[in-house]
């Protein structure tokens, strides 16, 4: 489930500091309370046989630290600043397809060994005699470079931002009634050593602002949100302009609030670039994630080489997109990244597959482990993930379309990943009359089936963007990237609202 909103991760670790080199190298020193914790690759490596001897015929270690700022303006005043460190270990084993995963905050050697051997237990069967690790530390091609990293800049400045957005936001109409300014960044290490000699390092850097308004009218209350984000430090702030996002918020709720009820029924619906692609996300993305589909518990389930969408729809997943919101250059169990076609011309070609997706369903890895943090097991998930440009302008839908629904900004809603089955709020809505956007309309809701719509979109757009969200999922709540151009689906059931 993508949500717009921001979540909190885990409490920090209470004691911790760290005192190694911003580069983890092959030793992590953590400074705690009492004395100084060392998880070097001898640790690790005993690590990963307690595993082994104890059962299971696969281990793995995920070592995490992260710092991270959250803050909260309301009516121009900071009403929540916090900032935290969270460092910690997961430690996990297979055999065969069993999986078994525990987490821990004390690095020390003895506790990792005792919680690798309860791991192992746990699988029940020893299988490996073998225990000689070669650990293959290939460079990583460092894709997205950070220049102004969120520890170097103070919290005015990062407040001052939050201002900008707040006054643009506030002062775009008389209707608007209140402001929320979310300003959030985070700076995590990982590291991901395993027993098939897999030893892989990353930095994620990421920042974001958020912006709420409400608008009021004759007693009717209309919300508009946008929540830009990137892989980015602080220059991200030199690349967007803030307060034309928060005009943006400003603008949905103000519009919205003077609209009338949205007409339901069935109808051409042209959904509009950028998080319009939530709803391939939700409805069709989840579907082909590997955490489903190895359950049979997907509409797309065994359709490999099927065609499933109409020939003018063509996806992927690419989490290789230099800083963006979903990318990383590993994923959470050390596979390099990388775009996978999901859809072409309408024809499934790729799921999007983890390692334990991979012995499952017979199918390599994809580099999609993702989790929330060090007490998530990692599981199949989409990175950025979107829609591919097509050949029509958006205005060439728009005179294309007699009469029909216009969704500028798509909200939240639900799906179910089984049956495809959705129901997606429009934050954002116009009709077409007579191949012309004319009057804003409010309530509307789209209903319907993913793996449906999709064979029902007759033109796609020639205007790709995405934007930012967090998907939330077995394996927590992750930044992702959704996306589309303008898409037209010839007809989908609209649902309104009474007067």
């Amino acid at each position: 489930m993508l949500s717009t909103s921001h979540r909190s991760y885990s409490t920090p670790v209470e004691g911790v500091e760290i005192v190694s080199t911003p580069n983890l190298g092959s030793s992590i020193m953590v400074k705690k309370k009492g004395g100084i914790t060392v998880l070097n690759e001898s640790v690790i490596r005993d690590v990963l046989s307690a595993v082994l001897k104890s059962g299971g015929d696969f281990a793995e270690l995920f070592f995490e630290r992260k710092y991270e700022n959250r803050y909260e303006l309301k009516d121009g005043k900071i009403e929540q600043a916090t900032s935290g460190e969270i460092v910690g270990v997961g430690i996990r084993g297979f055999l065969g397809t069993k999986a078994v995963y525990a987490y821990t905050n004390d690095l020390s050697r003895e506790n990792l060994i005792n919680v690798a051997k309860k791991v192992g237990e746990a699988l029940g069967e020893t299988k490996v005699e073998d225990l000689t690790f070669n650990f293959n530390r290939t460079k990583r091609k460092e894709r997205h470079v950070v220049l102004i990293p969120p520890a170097q800049v103070e919290k005015t400045d990062k407040v001052s931002v939050m201002k900008k957005a707040y006054y643009a936001a506030k002062n775009y109409s008389e209707l608007i009634k209140q402001v929320v300014v979310w300003y959030w960044d985070y700076d995590q290490e990982i590291l991901v050593a395993n027993s098939e000699g897999t030893w892989a390092e990353d930095r994620r850097v990421r920042t974001r602002l958020m912006i709420n308004a409400v608008a009021e009218k004759d007693g009717v209350l209309e919300r508009g949100f946008y929540g830009p984000g990137a892989g980015m430090g602080f220059e991200f702030f030199d690349r967007i302009d803030v307060e034309e996002a928060a005009k943006k918020a400003a603008r949905i709720a103000a519009r919205m609030v003077e609209a009338e009820p949205a007409p339901a029924g069935k109808m051409t619906v042209v959904i509009a670039n950028g998080f319009g692609g939530v709803i391939f996300h939700e409805a069709v993305g989840h579907g082909l994630e590997a955490t489903s589909v190895a359950k049979g518990a997907s509409v797309f389930a065994g359709k490999l080489g099927q065609k499933v969408a109409a020939e003018c729809v063509s996806a992927v997943d690419d989490a290789t997109i230099p800083n963006g919101w979903g990318s990383a250059n590993v994923d959470d169990e050390g596979t390099p990244t990388q775009r996978t076609l999901l859809i072409d011309k309408g024809v499934l070609v790729g799921y999007l597959v983890d390692k334990l997706g991979e012995r499952r369903m017979g199918m390599k890895s994809t580099g999609s482990g993702r989790r929330q943090d060090y007490t998530f097991p990692p599981t199949s998930r989409m990175s950025n993930t979107f829609i591919l440009p097509g050949d029509y302008h958006p205005e060439e839908i728009i005179a294309a379309t007699e009469y029909g629904l216009y969704a500028k900004t798509m909200g939240g809603g639900s799906v179910n990943p089984a049956t495809g089955e959705f129901n997606f709020a429009v934050s954002e809505a116009y009709l077409i009359e007579k191949g012309r956007i004319t009057k804003p309309v409010r309530g509307a809701t789209l209903i319907g089936k993913g793996h449906e719509i999709i064979q029902k979109i007759d033109m796609v757009g020639n205007d790709l963007a995405r934007d930012q969200g967090m998907c939330g999922s077995f394996s927590g709540s992750v930044p992702a990237d959704v996306g589309q151009p303008t898409i037209r689906v010839k007809e989908i059931v609209v649902g309104g609202r009474n007067k």
